[in-house]
């Protein structure tokens, strides 16, 4: 950022350097404006390490942000050092108007002092002014005092830098740089702490209400007007959760005036599914991504942060909540989550999402006491336990069979061909279609790909809501059917062949597919995979027991 000569200033580093110092003022909490103080010297001042470190009510400095270094971040941060130390390393060394240098040939004295550093390696220096790895520089952060004066103020916090990029000590412009970034710095951290401050007596004053009369503009100013939705709830005893006050932002948000918003809690606006979650959340520092329902009877997904603010006398009182509408982030997050469990050409379920759905109907057991018995002789080479009663083990010890499985086991119908039990089970159709190939041969890859989605659509209308129709690759498709007898299962699977069999235009003409069916059936003790090859082998004899003629394209 500057020659031997004169300084030289980019306009690309003066913005940078502008947009570091607003994000410093403009950070929710204290903890986000350390951290971007730290930041901020990485991406905008030339050095690869910085650390903040912050001094505690009892006088001691704490490391309270690092940036540069994800290692030496997870190593030092939180560590504290004594102020006896730190005011000795600040009283050595050379100074730089407020900034204090340590070179390596004096930093040595320093190494068994309880002051948290980190160690960097590098090559002993070439010329006189490129920086050593054990050259230390320090910028300490001044509270502002009387007319902004920083020398008057009482020391809050210093900077600790190290490594330039240029590889040198930092010149007369790069130290006034750091010099005015730690005063800037110190103005942002006290802002912070007053507003943090100010957070907490506001809302002190909305649960008492002859101080909230008092103070009702200067809340009105912090609450009303800020970007992202707020609300003030109840927390604890019978009105926990019931909503106090709302900000302008979370009533447009939600479509609700404020009046109205304060007959509901955030249970009663939340969607049923995320019930579970806002409880989860409602503690200090809860955060969650959950849905709440508009006035219009849609829903929007929120980003929603809490926070407890404590009355001094009585604990615990407020929930403080930050609402941030993410709907289009969740927008993308479903596209792209869709298209990793979808066929991208026809939209089914891909392979991947119909073993999912299949798996989790299937568990490793057998649907039967006896199959279950059954499977753990053969584990043991001998009867493993006499079976008294249903999925018993009577040994010492032992637990009943299912005595942890609530899973409602999924059964097959008995016996093959036409005969049915009238057991219901779940059906897995599997397809394959019949002289696609030459669609694809002789019109192209176009029409081929025409034909697979005008079957999809087909499929899927010839289902109920609630089956899966997906799409295994190529001209394979398989459907999963609850809760069908084998005269159901053979029904739907002629249904849904007299409909892909109808002419199908693709590329400006009329083909024709025909459609083999294998009809499997899933029950528990089988794997998705054996499910969906035992469909297939039913399919391939199905297809061969069907004259050729019947299986050609037009």
């Amino acid at each position: 950022m500057e020659s031997e000569s004169e300084p030289y200033v980019r306009l690309a580093s003066l913005r940078q350097l502008h947009q570091v110092m607003a994000d410093m003022n403009t950070a929710r909490s204290l903890a986000d404006t350390l951290q971007t103080v730290a930041d901020g010297v990485v991406a905008a001042l030339g050095y690869e390490l910085a650390c903040v470190n912050l001094v505690r009510p009892d006088g001691d400095l704490v490391v309270a942000a690092f940036a540069g270094n994800p290692a030496a971040e997870a190593l030092i941060t939180g560590r504290v050092g004594s102020r006896e130390s730190w005011e000795r390393r600040l009283g050595m060394g050379e100074h730089w108007g407020d900034l204090v240098f340590i070179p390596h040939t004096e930093g040595w004295v320093l190494d068994d002092d309880d002051v948290p550093q980190w160690y960097t390696d590098g090559p002993a220096p070439r010329f006189e002014d490129e920086w050593h790895p054990a050259d230390r520089l320090f910028a300490p952060m001044y509270a502002p005092g009387p007319q902004g004066n920083a020398a008057c103020g009482e020391l809050i916090g210093v900077l600790s830098v190290d490594r330039p990029r240029n590889g040198r000590r930092p010149g007369a412009w790069g130290r006034e740089a750091l010099q005015m970034y730690a005063f800037q710095a110190a103005i942002a951290i006290s802002n912070a702490r007053l507003r943090a401050n100010m957070q907490r007596a506001l809302v002190r004053l909305e649960r008492e209400q002859q101080a909230l009369r008092a103070s009702e503009e200067s809340f009105r100013q912090a609450f009303e007007y800020a970007p992202s939705g707020m609300a003030i709830a109840e927390m604890g005893g019978d009105q926990h959760g019931r909503i106090l006050r709302t900000n302008d932002a979370l009533c447009r948000l939600l479509g609700r005036p404020a009046s109205a918003m304060r007959r509901y809690s955030f249970s009663d606006l939340v969607h049923p599914e995320d019930i579970g979650t806002l409880l989860r959340t409602s503690a200090e520092g809860g955060r969650a991504e959950l849905r709440l329902g508009r006035r219009d009877g849609t829903y929007v997904w929120v980003s929603l942060r809490n926070s407890v603010v404590a009355d001094a006398a009585d604990g615990p009182r407020f929930l403080l909540t930050h609402v941030e509408d993410i709907e289009e982030r969740k927008r993308r997050e479903l596209q792209l989550a869709h298209r990793a469990s979808h066929d991208s050409l026809t939209g089914l379920p891909n392979s991947a999402e119909l073993r999912s759905r299949l798996s989790a109907r299937l568990c490793q057991r057998a649907s039967s006491p006896h199959a279950a018995v059954e499977s753990i002789d053969a584990a043991y080479g001998h009867p493993a336990f006499d079976v008294v009663g249903p999925g018993f083990d009577f040994r010492q010890g032992a637990e009943p069979l299912d005595a942890y499985d609530h899973h409602v086991h999924t059964i097959a119908p008995d016996g093959d061909g036409d005969h049915d039990d009238g057991t219901k089970g779940l059906a897995v159709l599997f397809c394959d279609l019949d002289g696609f190939k030459s669609i694809n041969d002789r019109f192209g890859h176009n029409a081929g790909d025409a034909v697979l989605i005008e079957v999809a659509r087909r499929l899927s209308n010839g289902v109920r809501d609630g089956d899966t129709v997906a799409r295994l690759g190529g001209d394979e498709f398989v459907i999963l059917a609850d809760g069908l007898g084998r005269a159901d299962a053979q029904d739907l699977a002629v249904r849904l062949r007299n409909e892909i069999i109808q002419p199908i235009r693709a590329e400006g003409r009329a083909v024709r597919v025909g459609a083999s069916f294998g009809i499997g059936w899933a029950h528990c003790g089988m794997t998705a995979d054996e499910v969906l090859k035992s469909a297939d082998e039913r399919m391939y004899v199905e297809k061969r027991s069907r004259p050729k003629q019947h299986r050609r394209a037009g």
